[in-house]
């Protein structure tokens, strides 16, 4: 039986796709055995600190109070969620393989992709977020941040900044479809200027002008934080801490 140059080619084309398939499949990741992990990251000799986050989806916890620069667990249910943490001439940089996103998890409902990173607050550090989908809580409270750059996708996140801060900082948040709350300190000057869309907003303890608000010290206290938040769909709650109270 003769074989035409077209019948040759049709079936290279079927043995093509016969391999595509069976590539995406064993490629697809599969949920097992939960493990938790912890790293950590000694400072070294830097004076100051570049720290990139990139989470593709998960769970986010961000605080100070470590000994070291970064002293971390990791808890997954995916081999391909392994993230690596790599920390040269002082920039460390904490990522998932694939942050695009991570579209190989798609149709898989049950991973678990926890990150809980603690950082050393001795040591000035520029600090930049990027998350893909999931819930996030940055807690900044006493970490001496010389810039906060947050990029923020679906889902729920909490950017602390109460407390004392004992130098200007600029904060920018870019949000997509999400649920943000913004905390504000009571003592230190704060003031917020938020991108009209199609977002909600809900405000505590705060002066509103135009797209700009205010806490009652901003203006008049030696320190101020400059926050600018460019969100779409969803809810910026933003809302100042109690003020502590003076013994007489």
């Amino acid at each position: 039986m003769k074989h035409t140059k077209s019948s040759k080619v049709i079936r290279l084309l079927v043995l093509v796709v016969i391999l595509l398939a069976t590539t995406n499949c064993a490629s697809r990741p599969r949920v097992g055995e939960l493990r938790t992990e912890s790293q950590s990251v000694e400072l070294g000799d830097a004076k100051s600190v570049h720290v990139e986050i990139n989470l593709g989806a998960g769970d986010l916890q961000v605080t100070g109070g470590a000994e070291e620069l970064l002293e971390a667990d990791f808890t997954y249910n995916v081999t391909r969620l392994k993230p690596e943490v790599e920390y040269t001439n002082g920039r460390l940089v904490v990522r998932h393989p694939e942050v695009e996103g991570l579209p190989a998890l798609r149709g898989i409902t049950d991973f678990r992709n926890e990150w809980v990173l603690r950082f050393y607050d001795g040591v000035p550090i520029d600090l930049s977020v990027n998350m893909g989908a999931g819930t996030g809580n940055l807690q900044m409270a006493g970490l001496p941040l010389t810039g906060l750059d947050v990029h923020l996708g679906a889902g729920e996140y909490t950017v602390d900044l109460s407390g004392d801060w004992e130098h200007d900082l600029a904060v920018a948040i870019d949000a997509g479809a999400a649920d943000i709350t913004v905390r504000l300190p009571s003592e230190v000057g704060a003031r917020v200027a938020v991108e009209s869309g199609p977002h909600t907003i809900e405000t505590t303890g705060l002066t509103q002008d135009g797209e700009v608000y205010t806490n009652a010290v901003y203006g008049t206290s030696n320190v101020t934080l400059q926050v600018d938040i460019d969100a779409g769909i969803g809810r910026i709650n933003l809302a100042v801490e109690e003020a502590v109270a003076t013994p007489d």
